[in-house]
């Protein structure tokens, strides 16, 4: 009797123990693995009852992550230089168990450093480095859409991608810096030739106009002598001179007079 009783206590306990459970967590997706294959699709967020002897529920972050990082690359001009960038990403929760079988638990650090950067590379070293300082959005939209449908392919979708920064040498960044004050320079020197390149030519135009006044005005006087006396008249000031030769009186003739 007491043998039975035993056997009806020992009956549910190990019925227990052979029944496993897992909690898939929000924002994460579970895949069912037996003898270390998969045997599910992705798994929602949920309570799920398994085997623990023979089976396994593995859990996979499908948050957005965001990875921060620099890769050293060449321009076309095979200048040096250091890209600092922010992409963001997720898992694509419905093809969970998919990536899981192909890549592991990692896939993260397997998939995206290798995309991103090959990819990256790939769009600076299209560009000189020079070009590349004023084209550095045009980079980063194709750099982005590259990024994007690469890992689009391996059930990865990236949500943003940016470069932060570009860095080339300090031999390089000095050259370029000594080109700008260079061109500055020369488009300064070529605005004062320019200013004194239009005084002379306004004093030039000046002189011409003072000129035909001139000769207009002298040609009037030759054609009437009576403009002589009155240019005279204009230019004196109303007094006598001093000295005087003999009787006469500086005076013009005018008409009227006496």
């Amino acid at each position: 009797m007491k043998a039975a009783i035993r056997l009806l206590c020992l009956v549910p306990a190990v019925l227990l123990s052979a029944c496993g459970f897992e909690i898939v967590d929000t924002g994460h997706r579970g895949v069912e693995t037996r003898f270390g294959s998969v045997v599910s699709e992705s798994m929602p967020e949920g309570l799920y009852f398994y085997n623990p002897f023979t089976s396994n529920i593995i859990q996979l972050d499908t948050r957005l992550q965001r990875w921060d990082d620099h890769t050293g690359t060449y321009t076309k001009d095979v200048q040096q230089a250091q890209i600092k960038f922010t992409v963001n990403y997720r898992l694509n929760a419905e093809h969970a168990h998919i990536i899981f079988k192909e890549v592991g638990r990692d896939w993260d650090n397997k998939l995206v450093p290798q995309v991103v950067q090959g990819q990256l590379k790939e769009i600076i070293g299209k560009w000189n480095a020079v070009e590349l300082i004023g084209a550095r959005d045009k980079a980063q939209t194709e750099a982005f859409a590259a990024i994007r449908d690469s890992l689009a392919d391996k059930n990865v979708s990236v949500v943003s991608f940016e470069i932060t920064d570009i860095e080339y040498t300090p031999q390089f960044e000095k050259s370029v810096e000594d080109k700008v004050i260079a061109e500055q320079r020369s488009i300064e020197e070529q605005n004062r030739t320019k200013q004194v390149e239009e005084q002379a030519k306004q004093r030039l135009l000046s002189a011409e106009a003072e000129a035909k006044s001139i000769q207009i005005r002298a040609r009037a006087l030759e054609q009437n002598a009576k403009l002589v006396e009155l240019e005279a008249v204009q230019k004196w000031d109303g007094k006598l001179p001093q000295y005087m030769m003999g009787n006469s009186v500086p005076f013009l003739n005018l008409p009227g007079g006496r």
